[in-house]
């Protein structure tokens, strides 16, 4: 890929999707620019990726055909009004930020703009996220559709990707990126119950979340629906369905599908 891409905001996503696209070889460190107000953030990235960085974001902007806006939904006012007159024609904005549609972009910019969203999840950190992606009208012309493919080749590097309906966008971001914080909540659990029955606590965090990222893997893998893993693990009158037992009484699953509603309304409301 050609293309220069910049990024205004430098957090952990930022980094994250700067050092996937670098580890996949899509383009060379001297194509991306990175804008933060934080000197010392700058200096990291230059550091650790050797891009380009600046505390201009219209400096950022200028120098980029994609332009990635990661910075948070309270935020993006400002930050439009900043760019909107050094924005041009051949350049494609993607927002990170949840809660904002497509539409609220284009009535600040214009419909005319090529205007994504994508709603990634930390685990991108890590190189396994998983991020949702939707574009408005001019993404959806022909002439566009090499650049929605590189921007989900982009996300692809830093874990899986799909292209959706924006009415999707919100509750993918949910139950992906909201997720996660849910799952660790779980792991920090998981490890109380073995540090309760007499393991160092260390070693509980580690077979915890190896448990549960191995459990997720499988999941992902396809082929079987997640009952049928269940059952896999669960034999009769065994330790397991003793443990799905309490959980069930404990309402689990309600817990869960509650959690993933709140958050999506929330979002909805942002």
């Amino acid at each position: 890929m050609n293309r220069t891409i910049g990024f205004i905001g430098a957090g952990n996503m930022a980094s994250a999707i700067i050092g996937g696209i670098l580890q996949a070889g899509i383009c060379p460190p001297e194509l991306i620019t990175a804008a933060n107000p934080t000197e010392e953030k700058l200096q990291k990235l230059e550091a650790d990726y050797g891009i380009h960085t600046t505390q201009n974001n219209r400096e950022a902007a200028e120098a980029s055909e994609l332009l990635f806006l990661c910075v948070k939904p309270q935020m993006m006012d400002g930050v439009l009004s900043e760019l909107r007159d050094v924005l041009q024609e051949d350049q494609t904005i993607i927002s990170i930020a949840a809660g904002k549609p497509l539409s609220y972009y284009e009535d600040l910019l214009g419909s005319e703009k090529r205007i994504i969203r994508v709603m990634p999840n930390t685990p991108a950190l890590c190189g396994a996220g998983m991020s949702a992606i939707c574009g408005n009208g001019e993404m959806q012309k022909a002439e566009n559709a090499g650049i929605l493919r590189d921007v989900l080749q982009i996300c692809q590097s830093f874990g899986g990707a799909e292209v959706l309906p924006e009415r999707l966008i919100d509750v993918a971001g949910q139950v992906a990126g909201a997720s996660p914080a849910w799952i660790f909540a779980v792991i920090e659990a998981l490890a109380d119950g073995a540090v309760a029955c007499g393991m160092p606590r260390d070693m509980a965090y580690r077979f915890a979340s190896q448990g549960v990222a191995g459990a997720g893997k499988l999941a992902a893998a396809g082929g079987r629906h997640p009952g049928e893993l269940k059952d896999m693990v669960t034999s009769p009158a065994g330790t397991t369905i003793e443990g799905l037992r309490v959980l069930e009484e404990r309402g689990i699953r309600g817990a869960f599908m509650d959690a993933v509603i709140t958050a999506f309304e929330k979002s909805k409301k942002m």
